[in-house]
C-alpha cells in the first residue's frame, strides 16, 4: 500500500508518503506534481464535492465530532464563488442575493486550491482520492479527547507525540531542517502526516456508508 497525504500551504503542497515501512515528505508546486507517481490512495485536506449553496452533511457531522472546536471545519465551499468572482466582497454580495451564507476570508483564500483539486479529481475519477480532515484524525489518535489549538505550544507538542506514536519518528527533523525555507508552516507538516495516516488506513468517515454525490458525481464524505 502506497498512500499519500496532502496539505496545502502558500507555495504549494506538503506531500507525505507512506509506502510500507517507509515514510517520506516532499514539497510540490501543484497537485499534478504531487500525484505524478503511482499511488494506491491519496487523502487531501481540502473539500471534494460541493453543493450550490455550500451546505454539506459531512461538514456538519465533522463539526459535531470536533465540538467544542467545531470552527476547525470550514464550511461553505461553492464552485460558483471562484468561477464567477475574483473579489470576496462581490462574491458575498451575490451569496446574500441568493439567500446563502457569506464565505469567510479563510475559506475564500483556499479557493485556488479548492478549484485546483476539483479539476484534478474530476479529470482522474479512476484514482482513489479522498477528502480527509486532519483534526478528525488527531481526535481519533487522541482517543476521542479534544486537542488544544494546533498553533499553541501544547497543541503542537501533543500532535507531535501522537504522530511519533503512529510511526513518524522523523517528525522533529522534518519540522526543522527539512521544512526550513519552503514556506510551509509547522502545522502544515503535522496535518499532512495525519492525512497520510487516514489515506493509508482509514478508520471511518462522515457520513458512513455510501456518500451523497454532488452535481458532478463527486462524493461528499470526509475520512479520518
Amino acid at each position: 500500500m502506497k498512500a499519500i497525504g496532502l496539505d496545502g500551504f502558500s507555495k504549494g503542497w506538503v506531500a507525505v508518503t507512506i509506502d510500507g515501512d517507509q515514510r517520506t515528505m516532499s514539497f510540490q508546486a501543484d497537485i499534478a506534481d504531487a500525484l505524478a507517481h503511482p499511488f494506491d490512495r491519496t487523502g487531501i485536506d481540502i473539500p471534494i464535492g460541493m453543493t450550490d449553496d455550500g451546505t454539506r452533511d459531512c461538514d456538519l457531522l465533522a463539526r459535531d465530532k470536533l465540538r467544542p472546536h467545531a470552527s476547525r471545519v470550514f464550511t461553505g465551499a461553492r464552485r460558483w464563488l471562484w468561477q464567477e468572482f475574483a473579489d470576496p466582497d462581490k462574491a458575498n454580495m451575490d451569496a446574500l442575493r441568493r439567500s446563502q451564507t457569506r464565505v469567510s476570508r479563510q475559506l475564500w483564500h483556499l479557493g485556488k486550491k479548492i478549484m485546483e483539486v476539483d479539476a484534478f479529481v474530476r479529470a482522474h475519477r479512476a484514482r482513489d482520492i479522498r477528502e480527509v480532515h486532519p483534526e478528525l484524525v488527531f481526535l481519533r489518535l487522541n482517543s476521542g479527547k479534544p486537542l488544544p489549538r494546533k498553533k499553541s505550544e501544547e497543541g503542537d507538542a501533543l500532535r507531535r507525540k501522537l504522530l511519533k506514536r503512529a510511526g513518524f519518528r522523523e517528525i522533529d527533523r522534518w519540522l526543522t531542517e527539512v521544512r526550513i525555507g519552503t514556506g510551509a508552516k509547522r502545522d502544515d507538516v503535522l496535518d499532512a502526516c495525519a492525512v497520510a495516516l487516514a489515506a493509508c488506513a482509514p478508520h471511518g468517515s462522515v457520513p458512513e456508508g455510501a456518500p451523497p454525490l454532488d452535481a458532478h458525481d463527486l462524493p461528499m464524505q470526509i475520512w479520518f
